[in-house]
């Protein structure tokens, strides 16, 4: 069902403003990427049914293709997940939240490259360390993390979204399960300790915190949160499906745009989920959504241990050999972005013309209104 409202519009709306409300240049591009996605700025084609009994002519304009956009994410979240699928253990996955304190906020707007680069690899060294103690698993274990910065109201809120395997390959190449016996990953309170240690200290190395500051951090509690164990596969890959390609604000979220306030939903996570309504004004709501534009060039889903792409393929035959190979039920997704003819529902489309930001030449467009 196709939304009411878009950020597109909020974009275009405040498109004279962006020079002055964003003083960062990648951040601007972006947004004015988003503004002109399927629009005529962007040229696009004209696609025939090959259904002989329909044959109708389709315009499109050319879409962004911005990984912060929200009209973009569905064939690149269908492409992803079905190469995930493959890698599959046929093991038990658990679903790990890394977070970082308000506190750090002021840094992950200063230098967000370097906190969210730091985040990751602090996480993965906690995974790595626990999965590595013989009281807890004693193997080499794997990870797959997906960074989002944001909270519901589109403040900033910076954590990782981690999925890990319950088990991991030991010094003799034996897989081995973790001693939770599938109920639990690590102690959580532990791991939030040995998580705050590592990053303060990671932080202060990298001059991005004073020893007071560091030491304010260590009064907070940290929180790594850990959710029970899928209930198989399946899960795993509908986890991925919703969570990899999540920007910071869905379109379907918006209930009202106008040029004097915008309102979406949210969930207040501190009572139980419940939703409420959130009205922020277009230049306040713009703000909110740049700072969750991430570095130029900067990879927000990362693979680490036996899931990482430099030694997953040898250690999954290795594991699949001794734990049996996973056979996988391809999920199922409701995108259109199948080139299946939207009138007669039979025939693919097939592109005849394509054009730039001067439009369809004349002869096409003569033949599309006759259509």
């Amino acid at each position: 069902m196709r939304p009411a409202f878009e950020v597109q519009q909020i974009l275009q709306q405040q498109l004279h403003e962006l020079p002055v409300l964003i003083d960062n240049s990648w951040k601007r591009r972006t947004l004015y990427a988003l503004a002109k996605c399927r629009t005529s700025a962007m040229g696009g084609h004209i696609d025939r049914c090959d259904n002989p009994k329909c044959k109708k002519l389709h315009l499109s304009y050319n879409s962004c293709r911005n990984r912060h956009c929200p009209k973009c994410q569905g064939h690149l979240q269908q492409k992803w997940v079905r190469e995930r699928e493959k890698d599959l253990l046929n093991t038990s996955y658990f679903h790990t939240v890394f977070t970082l304190p308000d506190t750090l906020n002021p840094i992950a707007l200063g230098e967000p490259r370097l906190l969210y680069a730091l985040l990751f690899k602090t996480a993965w060294q906690v995974v790595r360390d626990f999965a590595a103690n013989p009281k807890f698993m004693g193997a080499h274990n794997g990870m797959i993390a997906v960074l989002h910065t944001w909270g519901q109201n589109l403040s900033l809120h910076p954590h990782l979204h981690c999925i890990i395997p319950a088990g991991g390959l030991g010094k003799s190449g034996k897989w081995k399960e973790g001693k939770g016996k599938g109920k639990f990953l690590f102690p959580v309170k532990a791991m939030s300790k040995v998580f705050r240690a590592k990053m303060v200290a990671s932080l202060r190395k990298e001059e991005l915190l004073t020893k007071q500051e560091g030491q304010k951090l260590f009064k907070k509690n940290w929180v790594i949160y850990c959710k029970q164990p899928f209930f198989g596969p399946a899960q795993v890959v509908e986890y991925l499906a919703r969570y990899t390609h999540k920007i910071a604000i869905s379109n379907h979220r918006l209930i009202d745009v106008d040029k004097d306030g915008i309102s979406f939903s949210a969930k207040d996570y501190r009572k139980g989920g419940k939703k409420h309504v959130v009205t922020l004004q277009p230049k306040e709501f713009i703000r909110r959504f740049a700072m969750h534009i991430l570095p130029k060039g900067f990879t927000r889903i990362r693979h680490y241990g036996i899931l990482s792409g430099g030694c997953k393929k040898e250690c999954k035959a290795i594991i699949d050999a001794q734990i049996g190979k996973l056979e996988i039920v391809a999920i199922e997704f409701k995108d259109t972005c199948l080139g299946i003819c939207p009138s007669c529902k039979k025939g693919r489309l097939q592109t005849v013309a394509v054009f730039d930001q001067r439009g369809p030449p004349k002869h096409w467009l003569t033949r599309l209104k006759s259509h």
